[in-house]
């Protein structure tokens, strides 16, 4: 029987030509959908489902090299965004080849991000939109793929084996000199968010886009216009989220303010009732319930990993505090509430174990304190010997940097290992606690 064509986009696309006719989505007699380029719309959607498709062509009908844009793999809300986001602009601009939004972490752990729904539905978006690790084929050959890193700037984990590929990359990270400088994007900077830097790298592309696609954008009902504009509160969520809706002094920069106002004052024209501060209450009250994880979700949700010297950290982190960890631990235990900090800790040492750390850390974030007071929490746990020199060498060096005072009169503690401190230093997270761990490491690699 002959296929029936579906067409999405025309063949003068932008999206047509880079994905080009082996992407075409047609419904043949066995129900099965292929895709294929058609409207003039630029509907997120269709942008994933076109990206879905090349992906998941047979090894022969693929356009190559693959381009990718993957985030990194603690997968928070800033680095899955931003993948979306980079990967559209990218894929719509010059050269106009397909680029594919990775994100990184199993399909199965998208159901922990609780933060995404919100924020996808913006778009009339899924998280079953989103292509993840479980639809990247095994047996990709490094050579038939391209890389850009968005908020981090070197892959770990399975995904190491495409470092040789990278060619472009925008971060808010400290860089770790592992892109090339050749690379194109090679933007490692530091801001709040991750996208305030991906908004300001194309912001003049994106006007493009909009200039370029309508002759009135402001009006109402004009399909461009709309995409767009879901495509700004999409990029929008994240800037809010990591620098506090604008109000961390610490956190904000230029970069992070310039890219707010861009994004709610140039970018949007179809939505007048979109509110931004109604807009980050709601994506915060997502993010902060952990009520239905476990504690094994809540260590892996938010979760990074490093090794430096033979020695691999891992660094969990949470938005909630101690006494909210020890609560939950206390109510999975059939022995009661006095046995908190032993199912916490019988928890973080069954994760520590499962992916094979030297240490285990976990740190906290929360306003649910005392008079609404903002806190951090850290715990460092030296599992090995090598880890455990680490980790004093850690203490020693970095108890007054980060203002560290034991927490809870040390109920969490055990000595020559184990850790866990208020952090009066409320300006650094992971961002600036992971490197001098990282720096404890060498040490003690060094004299192993």
């Amino acid at each position: 029987m002959r296929a029936r064509q579906l067409y999405l986009f025309s063949r003068h696309h932008p999206l047509g030509s880079l994905i080009g006719p082996r992407s075409r989505l047609s419904q043949h007699s066995s129900g099965r959908t292929r895709t294929i380029m058609t409207t003039s719309t630029i509907s997120l959607k269709i942008f994933l489902a076109a990206a879905r498709e090349a992906l998941a062509a047979k090894p022969a009908e693929r356009s190559l090299p693959l381009t990718f844009v993957v985030g990194n793999e603690s997968a928070d809300l800033d680095s899955l965004c931003s993948a979306v986001v980079l990967a559209y602009i990218r894929s719509h601009i010059a050269p106009k080849r397909l680029h594919i939004p990775l994100s990184n972490l199993p399909r199965d752990d998208l159901a922990l991000r609780n933060e995404l729904v919100p924020v996808l539905a913006k778009a009339d978006l899924k998280a079953s939109d989103l292509i993840t690790l479980s639809e990247l084929p095994q047996e990709l050959d490094p050579k038939d793929t391209e890389w850009v890193l968005v908020d981090h700037n070197v892959l770990t984990g399975n995904l190491k084996k495409y470092e040789s590929r990278v060619v472009g990359c925008i971060d808010h990270h400290v860089d770790e000199r592992a892109v090339s400088v050749q690379a194109t994007p090679r933007v490692i900077e530091t801001c709040g968010s991750c996208m305030s830097l991906v908004v300001e790298h194309y912001a003049d592309a994106w006007r493009g886009l909009l200039n370029a696609k309508l002759p009135s954008i402001a009006t109402t009902n004009n399909p461009v216009s709309k995409h767009l504009t879901q495509l700004a509160q999409v990029a929008l969520a994240p800037v809010l989220i990591d620098t506090i809706n604008l109000t961390n002094a610490a956190k904000v920069r230029p970069e992070d303010s310039r890219a707010a106002k861009l994004l709610k004052t140039e970018l949007m024209h179809d939505d007048p009732n979109f509110d931004p501060n109604a807009y980050y209450e709601q994506v915060t009250a997502a993010k902060e319930d952990l009520s239905k994880l476990s504690l094994r979700d809540i260590l892996r949700k938010d979760y990074k990993e490093w090794e430096n010297c033979g020695i691999k950290l891992g660094v969990s982190c949470a938005v909630q505090n101690f006494d909210f960890l020890l609560e939950k631990a206390a109510a999975a235990s059939p022995l009661g509430i006095g046995n908190g900090p032993d199912v916490l800790l019988r928890e973080l040492r069954s994760w520590a174990q499962e992916q094979a750390l030297d240490i285990a850390s976990v740190m906290t974030t929360s306003n649910n304190n005392p008079g609404g007071e903002f806190q951090r929490h850290l715990l460092v746990w030296g599992l090995t010997g090598p880890g455990k020199q680490a980790v004093e060498r850690f203490k020693k060096d970095n108890t007054e940097t980060l203002k560290l005072t034991q927490w809870n009169g040390g109920l969490l503690d055990e000595q020559g290992s184990r850790h866990a401190w208020r952090q009066l230093d409320l300006e650094s997270s992971r961002k600036q606690v992971a490197p001098l761990l990282r720096d404890a490491m060498e040490s003690a690699g060094a004299n192993l």
